[in-house]
């Protein structure tokens, strides 16, 4: 049987789409969140939002958001279910920020963020003049552990999460699973052996993973 280490703690039905499909997981959370103060005016025209984590630490604030602009699926269904207004979703950072760069040149945002965070989207606000702040309502810090043995396959959610990882392991001839492009860059660092799944969902890289291991021996 096949074995997977997530860099992130799964939900019990994300679990048993693996022990299912006949694969044995073992997990941990490779980085840790902290929520932080933060200040920000009554009223927010637009908003942008990369990660879930961000959402959290805004929900039980006061302050109103007019709209929001995000990346993923998830990050897009917690806005709504959370009573924001959505404007455009993207799969990855690079398409919003050339979605924004293309429409909204003469508008102003607020970047809901941690303290780690992809450079695209700020990167191509200021190279095009779009004014913006960044607001910190988080903080990412690592979180290793070293494993005595090798896995199939890991599965990673972040850039974070491939530091955090090979801070004290070696990636090896696992498989390095990935949610998406940046974090696929940054596994390519240290193994070729990377795989990006479809969507930038846990439950893709899920199925990325048991599709990529069906043909174990």
């Amino acid at each position: 049987m096949p074995t997977v280490l997530s860099t992130k703690k799964f939900k019990e039905n994300q679990r048993s789409l693996l022990l299912q499909a006949g694969v044995s997981l073992v997990e941990y959370d490779a980085i840790k969140i902290e929520l932080i103060p933060f200040e920000i005016p009554e009223i927010v025209e637009n908003a942008i939002f990369t990660s879930q984590n961000a959402i959290l630490a805004i929900q039980n604030s006061e302050f109103r958001i007019q709209n929001c602009y995000c990346v993923g699926k998830k990050t897009k269904s917690m806005l709504e279910e959370n009573g924001q207004n959505v404007v455009k979703m993207t799969e990855y950072a690079s398409e919003l920020a050339d979605y924004l760069v293309k429409n909204y040149k003469k508008d102003s945002f607020h970047f809901f963020c941690g303290n780690i965070r992809s450079d695209e989207i700020p990167s191509k606000l200021k190279e095009n003049n779009i004014d913006f702040k960044e607001i910190e309502v988080y903080k990412t810090t690592l979180n290793p552990k070293k494993f005595e043995r090798q896995f199939d396959a890991v599965l990673f959610f972040s850039p974070s999460g491939v530091r955090s990882f090979v801070s004290e392991n070696k990636i090896n001839n696992s498989k390095a699973i990935c949610i998406g492009n940046t974090t696929a860059s940054e596994a390519k660092i240290y193994t070729k052996n990377v795989v990006i799944a479809n969507a930038t969902t846990v439950e893709s890289v899920i199925a990325k993973a048991v599709n990529t291991l069906k043909n174990y021996d």
